[in-house]
């Protein structure tokens, strides 16, 4: 089996993987991302025991227990470019050999779920709610760079693709679909689900307008006004599509969970933000150790 060349896979001095800072015995296969370094102790502050902590940059990593299940807390930062450093490092930790630098032939998979926050782009899913990716949609067109025509829902990405007359200047729109598994787990009445679209920015790729025209001042409408087989684009945020096309791609499950802090349709935002926040970390918890 031939080696993973140095510039491919790059480790720190201490054979830590290398923007994680992480070994394979730092991690657990249960994991919560979250957007902010600063949510990581929010998260942890629920765990019994805390077994590890480093930071590197924006990626902070907490390791600790939960009702007896080990469980990990790691920050991405924001966006899809991160997202790609840190599903790629994770993955390198738990199945390819650091020293030999070979695949391992017993594949590991890890058990993914991103607590984030967003804003709902229907008026029916009020602020301070819960929502969950059953579908990422992604603007960003990173997922692109992979072999990735085997995991995408094409027939929705060309329905909405016409739909908003998307233009071809810009990249193509790619769907992913969640894990059933983790999505069995953290569904409930008090969540409503549907298709989260990811941004590869904050301004103007999600519509927002201060000093620079937009390419499609209309695009925001057009996509709350999508419906494919019943389902509709519920909120936007910027990392989803990229988790779950990156965690379909190297075998690992993956599920997005997002506090609704604003309502775009009618311009509400959270009086309390960090309200939903923590009662989104304990819902989340709670339900990923039953």
């Amino acid at each position: 089996m031939s080696k993973i060349a140095e510039s491919e896979l790059i480790l720190n001095p201490d054979g830590s993987i290398y923007h994680l800072n992480l070994k394979p015995e730092n991690i657990a296969t249960n994991i919560i991302f979250v957007g902010d370094q600063n949510r990581v102790p929010k998260v942890a502050e629920h765990f019994e025991t805390i077994e590890f902590e480093t930071q590197k940059r924006e990626f902070r990593t907490i390791t600790g227990t939960y009702k007896g299940t080990k469980i990990s807390v790691i920050s991405t930062g924001i966006g899809p470019d991160n997202i790609d450093i840190v599903m790629n490092e994770l993955d390198a930790l738990v199945n390819i050999d650091l020293k030999t630098r070979t695949i391992k032939k017993e594949h590991t998979k890890l058990n993914i779920v991103r607590i984030g926050t967003s804003g709902s782009l229907q008026s029916y899913i009020p602020v301070d709610s819960f929502v969950l990716a059953k579908y990422g949609l992604g603007f960003d067109g990173m997922l692109l760079s992979y072999n990735c025509e085997h995991i995408l829902e094409t027939e929705i990405e060309d329905a909405f693709i016409k739909h908003t007359n998307w233009s071809t200047k810009k990249a193509r729109p790619y769907i992913v679909k969640n894990s059933k598994v983790l999505e069995k787990k953290l569904i409930s009445d008090k969540v409503f689900a549907g298709v989260t679209g990811t941004a590869g920015g904050f301004y103007g790729p999600q519509g927002r307008v201060l000093r620079l025209a937009i390419q499609d001042p209309e695009l925001n409408q057009k996509i709350d006004n999508f419906e494919f087989n019943g389902i509709r684009v519920t909120n936007l945020e910027m990392e989803t599509s990229a988790i779950y096309g990156l965690a379909k791609l190297l075998g690992h499950e993956a599920c997005s969970m997002n506090a609704i802090i604003a309502n775009r349709a009618n311009g509400t935002f959270s009086e309390n933000p960090y309200k939903p926040v923590e009662e989104l970390i304990i819902y989340t918890l709670n339900k990923l150790c039953l």
